[in-house]
Parts: structure tokens; C-alpha cells; sequence
């Protein structure tokens, strides 16, 4: 009989190939490219029907918890649970994992889909009914896989080799092919019957989990105890460090799929990208009559087969081809199509670089659990932030032993609290914090709140924060 597919989301990852805009404490998946929405949003939304999904499990790490969190709220929509890694171990021990809270949730009998967090995809009819092929096939004892069909030869995705017709839409695996070079892509293109390895799956949780106890027992003995060993923090379930860190650092094509007689693929005719590099976000944008794709403050003239993107300030471009121009807070990357896809090595070579590390790893906006804030403005003894606050959130109740602070509301409703007062704080109405002294800051309002701080002290670093209660539970 069939039941609700159980989604199983991975939402880590570093955050170097789309830089500047994605960095490593904000990956591509939560950010906004050509749209209002996330990449991980619009993967929430492609797991929202009721009558196909439960809700989602999401599975990433420490630092991204409160944006899954938020970003999940924003968008509406209930995670069954949110699984923290306490250190990246691939694929392998990540599924496994998942697929052992579902085995307990859910039972052995259901069916996990695995999806990534940051792909692009057009979810029509076609991926529905891929989606339903896939179901059934894993229903009937198969580890299924989903194969994208290639539209050029690329070379920075690994292949299928199409088998046998097993009926109803699958296929079986004949065999993986890594990411190959551009005259082999180009040959088994030509040759046919070879799809794009997609990452994402579909898996009978019982099946999974023996096929796991026969291929990778390390895997599944260090995911088992982990889970075991999990401790309960708010809304997620940190899974024990000392028993995930035994775990192979494993994809689960290496550990399972290469190696079990029971995979299977649906050939996959969807608009699918993992935007993997500039290049890909401008084949997926909407391209104007010169085949440009521009987003946000941006200007284009005489230009042909580009990408612009500009978050904050205006960019202009004249006179190029085939150039990609992205601009973030405070950084801008320049650079032909072609090359896009070795953006990794530059961020590579930046964060070598002591004056330019901090630009690999964070933005200027900060995300935390209650809004977040954004660095304006730095001089000896002197900071100017932008802090937003999300409605009915508040942060801990704190104090600093080296710097005072001045807030100024901009929009919206403050209330906040000095030693043992708390007090109304409007539009154009600002307050002192003395250093050393308790204070708080929360939005009882309904819209945003959004002030301005100004820091002043001998030192202004976001480690100077004691706080003594966190509904966040943070120490």
C-alpha cells in the first residue's frame, strides 16, 4: 500500500562556488539569486503537498540550525525534525542517520526521497510523475536514483549508464561514471543511454538500512549510535559528535550504489540544475533579447550573453560578452562564463590571504535566530550596525564588560530592557546602554523592527557578549 513519502533534505555545505554572494556561514542554499524565494525554500515547496509528503527532515549543522529554522517558518511550512552534524562526513553516514529516525517515526516500510537543498528546479507535471515512478519502484525493493537528461556534454556532473528496462519508468543502474572529461562526455552523449548523476534519490527505509548493514556496517554502526546518543536542543536533534566522527567520510554512490545489485534509475526529462557555478544561474535566469540575465541594482548596455547581479550597489557594463559581474556588500567578482566554474580556486587563494579570509567566510549581514544584523561602518573604538528584529523575537538578555551601545529606532516597535526597567522604545526614539550594564532588546510588534546600533569601547568583537538567559540556547 502506499504511504506519504518521508522528504529528507541536506542543507550543509561550504558556500564557495557562487561567491561573493554565497560564503561559508551562508551557502547558496539560503540565499536569493533570480527570485523572493531560497533555493532551500523552494525545495520546502516542492515537498508541501500533504497528501504526497509528510513533513520534511532536514539534515545540516550547527551554524546553518536557526536559517533552516527561520528560513522554514517564513515559508510556512512544519519540518518533522531538524538533524545537526556535529562534523561533515559526506552522504553515506548523513542518510543513514536519517533514514534511522524515520525507521523509528515512521517505520521500516517507508520511503524516503533525499533531495538537495540547492538545485533548481522546474516542478511540472513531468517531476511529479517522475516522482511517482521512483515511489513505486522503490516500493517494489529497488534503491532508486533519479538521471537527468544531458542537454550538452558537461563535465561537472558524474553519469549513468542506462540498463535494463524494469517496467513502469526504472531503469537498472548498468553503472556510475565519474565526472568525465569533454571528449568522453562528448562520446557518451553520442553513444546514448547515459543520464546525469542528480543526488537525489529514493529509498525504502528498510531496504536501505540492510543494504547499509552489507556494504557500509561503519557507516551504519556510527550513524546508529549517534542517533542514540542525540540530545534534544529546542526544535533540533544534535546527534552525539564522538559517535558520528567514527563514520566514514563516504558519498553514498561509493558505499551503496556502486556496489548493491538492487539500484535503479528514473530517466528524468526535468529542468534541473544544481547551480553549481555562474555560468548554470545564468542558463537557468530569464535571459533578455541579447541573451543577458541581470538581477537586482544593475545597469546593461551593449552587452551580450552576461550575467549581472548586485545586491547593494549599482553596478554598470558596457561593451562586454560573455562576462559574469556579481556584486555583494563588499565584494565583487569579475570574470569570463567559461571560468565560472573554477570560482572555487580563487576563494581558495583569498582565504589564504590574511586581508582577505573574512570575505570567504561571512557577509557583512549576519543571520541569528531573532533577525540579524549588518556591519555598516568600523573605525578605532567605533562600530555602526543595522540590526533587524523578527516579529515577537527577542534577543538574550546580555551585557559587555568592553563597550556601551546606543540604539535607534528606524521602523517599528522596541522594547527594551535596562537593568530592572523595560520600556517602550518608538520610531526617531533611541536609548543608551552604559557598559557592563543588562539589557535587552525584543519586537512586540507586528512588522520589523529595525534599528541602528552604534558600538563605542576599547573592544567591539561578537565574542564580548555575557549572556545570561537565551531562549535560543545559546551559551
Amino acid at each position: 500500500m502506499t504511504s506519504k513519502i518521508v522528504p529528507v533534505i541536506m542543507a550543509g555545505g561550504k558556500g564557495t562556488r557562487l561567491w561573493p554572494l554565497s560564503r561559508a556561514s551562508a551557502p547558496k542554499q539560503f540565499l536569493e539569486f533570480l527570485g523572493e524565494a531560497t533555493l532551500f525554500q523552494k525545495t520546502l515547496a516542492r515537498v508541501a503537498d500533504a497528501a504526497l509528503y509528510a513533513p520534511p527532515i532536514v539534515v545540516t549543522n550547527n551554524d546553518f540550525r536557526f536559517l533552516v529554522a527561520e528560513q522554514a517558518r517564513a515559508a510556512d511550512v512544519a519540518l518533522t525534525s531538524i538533524l545537526l552534524e556535529p562534523v561533515a562526513r559526506n552522504t553515506a553516514p548523513a542518510l543513514a542517520v536519517a533514514a534511522i529516525v524515520i525507521a523509528r517515526q515512521f517505520g521500516e516500510q517507508a520511503v524516503m526521497q533525499v533531495l538537495a537543498s540547492d538545485h533548481e528546479i522546474d516542478a511540472n507535471d513531468v517531476y511529479f510523475d517522475c516522482i511517482a515512478k521512483a515511489q513505486a519502484a522503490a516500493e517494489a525493493g529497488r534503491l532508486v536514483t533519479f538521471g537527468i537528461t544531458p542537454s550538452e556534454p558537461a563535465t561537472g556532473y558524474g553519469y549513468i549508464e542506462i540498463g535494463e528496462d524494469l517496467g513502469n519508468g526504472a531503469n537498472a543502474v548498468r553503472r556510475f561514471v565519474e565526472k568525465p572529461d569533454r571528449d568522453r562526455a562528448t562520446a557518451m552523449l553520442a553513444a546514448g543511454g547515459y543520464l546525469w548523476n542528480s543526488g537525489m534519490f529514493m529509498l525504502p527505509v528498510g531496504l536501505f538500512l540492510r543494504e547499509l548493514r552489507q556494504y557500509a556496517p561503519e557507516v551504519l554502526d556510527a550513524a546508529s549510535e549517534a542517533v542514540a546518543k542525540a540530545q534534544h536542543d529546542l526544535d533540533f536533534e544534535r546527534l552525539d559528535e564522538e559517535a558520528f566522527a567514527r563514520a566514514p567520510d563516504i558519498s553514498v554512490d561509493y558505499a551503496i550504489f556502486e556496489k548493491t545489485p538492487i539500484a535503479a534509475v528514473v530517466p528524468s526529462p526535468i529542468t534541473w540544475s544544481d547551480l553549481g557555478s555562474w555560468d548554470s544561474v545564468w542558463k537557468t535566469g530569464k535571459q533578455d533579447d541579447a541573451g543577458n540575465v541581470a538581477d537586482g541594482s544593475t545597469t546593461v548596455l551593449d552587452t551580450r550573453n552576461s550575467l549581472v547581479i548586485s545586491r547593494d550597489i549599482h553596478v554598470a557594463v558596457q561593451g562586454l560578452d560573455n562576462i559574469a559581474v556579481i556584486a555583494s556588500e563588499d565584494a565583487v567578482y569579475v570574470g569570463r562564463m567559461e571560468d565560472s566554474q573554477n570560482v572555487g580556486k580563487l576563494v581558495k587563494h583569498l582565504a589564504a590571504l590574511p586581508k582577505t579570509a573574512k570575505l570567504t567566510e561571512t557577509h557583512p549581514t549576519a543571520y541569528r535566530p531573532w533577525g540579524g544584523y549588518t556591519s555598516v561602518l568600523n573605525g578605532e573604538r567605533f562600530q555602526v550596525k543595522r540590526l533587524f528584529v523578527t516579529p515577537g523575537k527577542r534577543l538574550s538578555l546580555q551585557k559587555h564588560h568592553h563597550r556601551s551601545e546606543h540604539w535607534i529606532v528606524v521602523r517599528g516597535t522596541a522594547e527594551v530592557t535596562i537593568g530592572d526597567k523595560t520600556i517602550p522604545l518608538r520610531e526617531n526614539e533611541s536609548v543608551y546602554i552604559p557598559q557592563g550594564e543588562l539589557h535587552r532588546l525584543a519586537n512586540p510588534g507586528k512588522i520589523l523592527l529595525e534599528l541602528i546600533e552604534v558600538q563605542t569601547g576599547s573592544y567591539l568583537g561578537e565574542d564580548d557578549i555575557i549572556r545570561i538567559e537565551d531562549e535560543f540556547g545559546r551559551g
